[in-house]
């Protein structure tokens, strides 16, 4: 166990006198049976998705405003955020009579600003990203005399997560041997440490973070808090730069270790949830339940019981198309092939009965050359990669050649909807952007264009996310090179170069 390095002192009174129960609900704990059964462990969640909206931040929200002088109150409170601190802020402000401003970003989605606005608040959009509305709110603040209410980095936010940990701990009849917590900022994995080394000192605490966004991961490498370049926003709950500073430290003394899970196994984690429990949560809400699943297929046996939070079900409904989709890869149900048969009568039916009675996902072939053919195909999996990789030595026994494409982000994300043959064109250069979600990008993004750069390919789709994957061609000359790369780098969005990538090879390059 680490130090507790005096913040029993400091937190644990106001912990036990925090009294949130007038607003905030005692969410039940529930049993996991169908994942327990799989990982040979028995796993609790406790529902903080069933809260009034529909999420935990509700509690440090109001612990926070129920912490302000008559003063503070008077002149009101702001906040900046991308979703549910936002609904948190607002709906406690609301019930103790509190002017609230929140400040959103462009790319919130309709549903969250609606709920914020229902709730009375006043909404400002502002930025492309949670940084950049944060400073804005801040400048608000001191124009307008208001009082910040930070979504993790204060000592009374962090105390009203606590209190999760202290219900947690009351209707668990045993103590858990592990508990996991998600980790965005660490406002909610810090008040939960404190309480549980307090309580329960031989429980190992394990923070998870989402691997595109792992602040406090990087922060404990380097031994204090870091800013990170550039973050995904997949699970957009736990979507910062930077951890907290007093997050950290407490994280640090506190945690016994932070793990990381990538997009397709918090994907797997809602498919998890929901048949356990039929609730539909949002991928930050799963990333302790997908840290369970990482963790113990790598330790099996190591825990008996096992406790987590749910942490929040703000998903917009849009965005389940998706996660549905990448689920079955998280899962290893689904593996997605490009096969090359030959172009004859027959032999698509050589291909179905060399994979044998499995089911076909997905497939998709269009006529391009005499004598072979390329298919995208999807095949259902009951045993996994084991299983994958023993259709793939069948197909090649059968003189099928044949390509992994499970794990291709290019043939996920955009090959599969787009097979349809090849084109001539010339200096093609392919690229996979990622845009903001929001009016007007893509017109910036072309503007900006060299205007004799023709673009030869173009493919989106909306899947309900902050951000939109593109995959475009831009026809682009070899003495243009460097302005191009100039180009790209004053975009300001994220990109990859696919020319190598072997599904673009098989599928799109050109003829």
């Amino acid at each position: 166990m680490r130090s507790a390095n005096g913040w029993f002192d400091k937190f644990m009174p106001g912990i036990m006198r925090c009294r949130l129960d007038d607003l905030v609900l005692e969410t039940p704990v529930q049993a996991m049976p169908a994942l327990s059964a799989r990982l040979g462990v028995d796993i609790r969640i406790k529902r903080e998705d069933l809260q009034p909206v529909f999420s935990f931040k509700l509690r440090g929200a109001y612990a926070k405003l129920l912490s302000l002088s008559d003063d503070e109150r008077k002149r009101g409170v702001i906040c900046a955020s991308a979703g549910n601190h936002a609904q948190g802020v607002a709906m406690a402000a609301n019930h103790l009579g509190i002017d609230a401003t929140v400040v959103m970003p462009a790319i919130t989605p309709e549903i969250k600003v609606g709920a914020v606005e229902k709730q009375g608040a006043r909404v400002v959009i502002h930025g492309d990203d949670f940084d950049t509305a944060c400073e804005h709110a801040l400048g608000i603040a001191e124009d307008e005399n208001l009082t910040f209410v930070h979504p993790y980095d204060d000592p009374e936010v962090i105390t009203g997560q606590a209190t999760i940990a202290m219900e947690l701990f009351r209707q668990c009849h045993t103590s858990p041997d592990y508990l996991f917590v998600c980790v965005g900022g660490g406002g909610m994995a810090a008040g939960m440490a404190i309480v549980s080394r307090y309580l329960q000192p031989e429980t190992r605490i394990i923070g998870v973070e989402a691997a595109e966004s792992a602040s406090m991961k990087a922060a404990f490498e380097a031994g204090e808090p870091v800013t990170l370049d550039r973050i995904g926003h997949f699970a957009e709950g736990v979507a910062v730069k930077r951890t907290g500073d007093l997050t950290y430290r407490i994280c640090a003394d506190l945690l016994d270790d932070v793990i990381t899970v990538d997009n397709d196994e918090i994907c797997a984690a809602v498919q998890d949830v929901y048949e356990d429990t039929r609730a539909i949560a949002e991928p930050a809400g799963v990333l302790a339940v997908a840290g369970i699943k990482k963790y113990f297929a790598e330790r099996a046996g190591e825990g008996r019981s096992v406790a987590a939070v749910l942490s929040g079900a703000n998903v917009n409904f849009a965005r389940l198309r998706h996660i549905a989709e990448r689920a079955a890869v998280g899962e290893e149900t689904e593996a997605l092939l490009g096969v090359t048969i030959p172009e004859r009568p027959g032999s698509f039916l050589d291909f179905c009965e060399t994979v044998g009675l499995r089911g076909i996902t997905e497939f998709n072939y269009r006529y391009s050359d005499p004598r072979e053919a390329h298919i995208f195909v999807g095949v259902a999996l009951k045993g996994g990669v084991k299983e994958k990789r023993e259709i793939m030595a069948q197909l090649l026994a059968h003189g099928l050649p044949v390509i992994d494409l499970s794990a291709n982000e290019m043939a996920r994300q955009h090959i599969r909807h787009m097979v349809g043959g090849r084109a001539p064109v010339d200096n093609e250069r392919i690229m996979r952007f990622q845009f903001p979600e929001r009016p007007g990008a893509l017109l910036e993004f072309l503007t900006g264009m060299q205007s004799d750069w023709n673009i030869s390919l173009f493919h989106y789709r909306n899947y309900g996310s902050e951000y939109g994957r593109v995959l475009m061609g831009i026809q682009v000359p070899d003495e243009d090179g460097a302005r191009f790369q100039e180009f790209l780098q004053s975009t300001g969005y994220g990109y990859i170069a696919e020319a190598g990538n072997p599904a673009y090879s098989m599928f799109l390059a050109p003829l």
